[in-house]
C-alpha cells in the first residue's frame, strides 16, 4: 500500500493550485486525476481571463494550465501524479482505493483535498438524445483540444458566460451560430461577452427555450418558443431553426459523490449550483482532514477555483505541521483575492451562497 501526506482528488485549476501551495509549504503530495493529463477545464479554454495579475489576467486558459504545471515541476521530488486514475472510495481505515491504468491500488493519505469540479446540467425536451446535441464543455473539447468542428450551424441554449464564450469560439472556427437563447429574461453572462457575439451578428433571444429537436439519425432542426413572465411557453411563438448542432449551456452541478460517500455534511445551496459541503474558513469540511476547493465547493469562475485551491493547500499543509513564516500573509492574501473576485453586483449570488455554508 502506498502512503502520502496529502492526496488531491482532481488535477484541474483548483487541484493544481492546491498542490503547488501545499508543496511550497513542505508537504508531500499525490494528485489523482481521472483524465490522461492535468489542467482540467483550463485545457479547453482559449479565452483570456479576467481578474488580477495574481489570477493570470489577460492570459488564455490553456496557457494558465501550462504555467501551473511548470510551477508544480519545481516540487517534483515532493509530488506524485497519477493520471488515468479514478478514486473509488475512502474506507474506515482511511485508505483510498483507486483504479489506475486498470490496476487496483490503495493509498493512505493523512489529509485529502477534494477538487473534483463539476458536471454539466442538461435539459429535458423531445429528442434530446439525438447525435449532434452536446454540452458546451464537449464542444470546447472537440474544437479547442482536438481541432474538430462539431457541425456547421449551431443553436446555443444558454446565455451565461460559458454559452457566450463558446458561441464566440464557434464563430472564430467558422461555425455559424444561428442564435443564442436563454429562458431567463436577462442575459446571465458578462455584457462584454454578449457585446462581442452581438457584433458578430448573433442574435441573443432572452425569455426563450427549446421546444423540440428534429431529425432521424442526427439533428436537422430545432424548434424554439418564447416564455412569459412566469416562465411558461407562449403558444404560437414557435420558430424553426435549421441547425445540425444544439449546444446546451445551462449551468454546472458540483461533482460531490465522493463527499456524500465519506459522510460530509451537505446543504442544498442554489446560489452555488446544488448540494455543496459545509466547511470552515480553512475550507475543511465537517469530516476532519477533508478539504474542498473549486467547483465541488460551489460553482464559480476558474479564477476563484485557483485561489481556493491555494488556500486549501496552505491550510491542509499547515494542519500537518508545515508552518511557513509567511503562512498567515499567504492565507490572508487568498481570502482578500476571493473577496475581490466575489465583489460587486455580479458576485452577490456567490456571497449569499458562501455565507450559507461557512461554519
Amino acid at each position: 500500500m502506498k502512503t502520502t501526506e496529502i492526496a488531491i482528488i482532481g488535477g484541474g485549476p483548483a487541484g493544481l493550485s492546491a498542490a503547488i501551495s501545499a508543496a511550497y509549504s513542505g508537504a508531500k503530495i499525490t494528485i489523482i486525476e481521472r483524465n490522461h493529463n492535468l489542467g482540467g477545464q483550463l485545457k479547453k479554454q482559449t479565452h483570456k481571463f479576467f481578474g488580477s495579475q495574481k489570477q493570470y489576467a489577460s492570459t488564455r486558459g490553456f496557457d494558465i494550465a501550462t504555467i501551473l504545471e511548470n510551477e508544480l515541476k519545481k516540487y517534483k521530488d515532493q509530488v506524485e501524479i497519477l493520471t488515468n486514475a479514478t478514486v473509488l472510495g475512502l474506507y474506515e481505515d482511511d485508505v483510498l482505493t483507486i483504479e489506475h491504468d486498470r490496476q487496483y491500488i490503495k493509498l493512505k493519505p493523512e489529509k485529502i483535498i477534494v477538487t473534483t469540479g463539476a458536471s454539466e446540467k442538461f435539459l429535458a425536451f423531445p429528442n434530446n438524445d439525438l447525435p449532434g446535441i452536446y454540452g458546451a464543455g464537449a464542444v470546447q473539447t472537440l474544437m479547442n483540444e482536438y481541432g474538430v468542428k462539431p457541425g456547421n450551424n449551431v443553436l446555443m441554449v444558454g446565455a451565461g458566460n460559458i454559452g457566450l464564450i463558446v458561441s464566440y469560439q464557434l464563430m472564430q472556427a467558422g461555425v455559424n451560430v444561428k442564435a443564442i437563447i436563454d429562458a431567463a429574461p436577462k442575459i446571465g453572462g458578462f455584457l462584454v461577452h454578449a457585446s462581442k457575439v452581438r457584433r458578430m451578428g448573433i442574435p441573443i433571444l432572452t425569455s426563450h427555450t427549446i421546444k423540440y429537436a428534429h431529425g432521424k439519425e442526427t439533428v436537422e432542426k430545432a424548434t424554439i418558443w418564447q416564455l412569459d413572465n412566469n416562465w411558461e411557453p407562449i403558444p404560437n411563438t414557435e420558430k424553426d431553426l435549421d441547425v445540425d448542432v444544439i449546444c446546451i449551456s445551462v449551468g454546472l452541478s458540483p461533482l460531490t459523490e465522493f463527499l456524500w460517500h465519506i459522510g460530509c455534511k451537505m446543504k442544498y445551496i442554489p446560489e452555488l449550483g446544488g448540494h455543496v459541503p459545509i466547511r470552515n474558513e480553512n475550507l475543511e469540511t465537517n469530516v476532519p482532514g477533508i478539504f474542498v476547493a473549486g467547483d465541488v465547493a460551489g460553482i464559480e469562475e476558474a479564477s476563484s477555483a485557483m485561489v481556493e485551491g491555494r488556500l486549501a493547500g496552505l491550510c491542509a499543509a499547515n494542519s500537518l505541521g508545515y508552518i511557513k513564516e509567511d503562512y498567515e500573509l499567504l492565507k490572508e492574501d487568498c481570502i482578500q483575492q476571493l473577496d475581490s473576485l466575489r465583489s460587486g453586483p455580479v458576485g452577490e449570488k456567490i456571497r449569499i451562497g458562501i455565507n450559507k455554508v461557512i461554519v
